[in-house]
């Protein structure tokens, strides 16, 4: 049976209503804000406007996983994510990290960081040890196919649902094996990251097969390539900031088929969304 409570640094998370985990991009190349939010207090603000939005957590990157995106380095990513976690973990609100350098999971779990978040699933050398290491923070694993830089280009084959499956599997006996408790794992399918459109509307379609593997699941579709192409006019696909209608239905399917936590950058209209729903299901 799926865990109902995800266990993090400082929080027991309750996943019986699901939770809305607001994206804030320290980067100057994110695909979907196009770094408007790169500076440390511009960061803080957007931050603070998503909690009051109703964001549950928050998820910070220093390293844009876009397709084609250039890695970063170690200092660099660093020197973009840690100012701002000092001052966002003073606000008592659960705090995702979203990196794949032990070294950055490292840092930001000495300050008291609840959540890596790996687009890896922590296949980085040192990364799984590295959370190991520590006895509660919480762990999001996401199935990626190739890396950034390539994962478009060379997409998939076949049917996706039983290969992330098993991937996941994998991933997460390599995490319990290290000593990591069930109720620290939470698994993320990985839409858009090496995935054709079909294969991402058939994870959707299929998520619920999922939970077969005893672990809440994240739902990253918001503003996705894929939308944009689903919705285009005349063949021309809106801007990712005006994917908003889109992302919430997808963020909308996910839950009715399973997904207890929403990756979001519209956290308002998602919010919202998600109350209606709720009020219907209860």
């Amino acid at each position: 049976m799926t865990q109902l409570i995800w266990q993090t640094s400082r929080f027991k998370l309750d996943l019986t209503q699901p939770k809305v985990m607001g994206i804030v991009n320290l980067t100057p190349d994110s695909f979907s804000d196009g770094g408007r939010h790169s500076s440390l207090s511009r960061a803080l603000e957007n931050a603070q406007v998503l909690l009051a939005q109703g964001a549950d957590i928050l998820d910070i990157g220093g390293e844009s996983s876009r397709p084609g995106a250039e890695p970063v380095s170690v200092q660099e990513e660093l020197k973009r994510v840690l100012p701002f976690l000092q001052e966002a973990l003073t606000w008592k609100v659960p705090i995702s990290v979203d990196t794949y350098k032990p070294e950055v999971m490292q840092a930001a779990l000495d300050l008291g960081a609840d959540v890596i978040n790996d687009i890896w699933a922590l296949r980085q050398p040192g990364a799984l040890q590295m959370v190991a290491r520590y006895p509660q923070c919480g762990v999001c694993l996401m199935h990626m196919h190739r890396e950034p830089q390539t994962m478009m280009a060379q997409p998939m084959t076949g049917d996706a649902l039983p290969l992330v499956k098993e991937f996941l599997s994998k991933q997460v006996l390599k995490l319990r094996d290290s000593g990591v408790q069930a109720n620290r794992i939470v698994l993320d399918p990985g839409i858009g990251f090496g995935k054709t459109i079909e294969q991402n509307l058939s994870l959707l379609q299929r998520q619920s097969e999922l939970l077969s593997l005893g672990h809440p699941l994240m739902a990253g579709w918001s503003r996705k390539g894929t939308l944009g192409k689903l919705v285009a006019v005349q063949g021309q696909a809106p801007e990712p900031k005006d994917r908003v209608g889109a992302s919430v239905a997808a963020a909308l399917i996910a839950v009715q088929n399973g997904a207890t936590v929403l990756r979001v950058h519209d956290v308002k209209e998602t919010v919202q969304a998600l109350r209606v729903w709720w009020a219907l299901k209860i």
